[in-house]
């Protein structure tokens, strides 16, 4: 089956270089697209959907901004399963200050590459490696300053409250983007940061292998 990853804001699918998928799946990723202009995260995860094979049953894997999209995708096209990681599967999960932003329009003020800079300040503080920072800072600075502007707008404004019925969310103790109070993850990760997708994904990796069933006996199971 094939499962198809999602990155987050700023990122892109590097950050998934550490996780690896049972025997029975094959990873393919969803790279961003250019967003048209006052495009809403609901109207981008459609667009993004086309770059899915949907003849053939499909999960999907989203993390942070990417599993807000996964969410998105799913009421359209279901899939198998879905697996969100450092992310949130309803816009209610937002702290109330983001929603502050989103309405008063803030966001709009502060220059995209002021928001790079403080996202690879940021990373280097974050549990990891090295390597992963060092990765993580060239992502970053690879980043697109137009896509980083619409999604931070895209994100404030999202306003879906219906979550998928059925999905996995793993979530870190230590995520200061989202903080684990706010979400209602299925799996929690002690000292988990909101980039333990690089830092800590061997512990990802066996819950991927604990609830994903091969695919030729059936559905993944939460």
């Amino acid at each position: 089956m094939i499962v198809y990853f999602i990155s987050g804001l700023a990122a892109d699918r590097r950050v998934f270089r550490n996780i690896s998928l049972p025997e029975g799946y094959e990873a393919r990723y969803l790279d961003w697209i250019d967003p048209v202009r006052k495009e809403t995260l609901e109207e981008y995860s459609l667009r993004l959907a086309g770059g899915i094979d949907r003849s053939a049953p499909f999960g999907l894997i989203g993390m942070s901004m990417g599993g807000m999209i996964a969410a998105e995708i799913a009421k359209k096209y279901p899939a198998e399963f879905i697996v969100l990681i450092s992310s949130i599967a309803s816009a209610s999960h937002f702290p109330a200050f983001y929603r502050f932003l989103g309405r008063a329009g803030v966001h709009r003020l502060i220059p995209a590459s002021f928001l790079k800079s403080a996202s690879v300040l940021k990373r280097l503080f974050e549990p990891g490696t090295m390597t992963d920072k060092k990765l993580l800072t060239q992502i970053i600075l690879d980043s697109d300053p137009v896509f980083i502007r619409w999604a931070l707008a895209a994100v404030l404004k999202w306003r879906s409250t219906d979550p998928p019925e059925n999905y996995l969310h793993i979530h870190g103790t230590r995520d200061s983007i989202l903080p684990l109070r706010l979400v209602r993850p299925t799996h929690v990760i002690k000292n988990g940061g909101h980039m333990m997708v690089l830092s800590r994904a061997s512990e990802i990796n066996e819950i991927l292998r604990q609830h994903l069933l091969p695919p030729n006996t059936g559905s993944s199971s939460s």
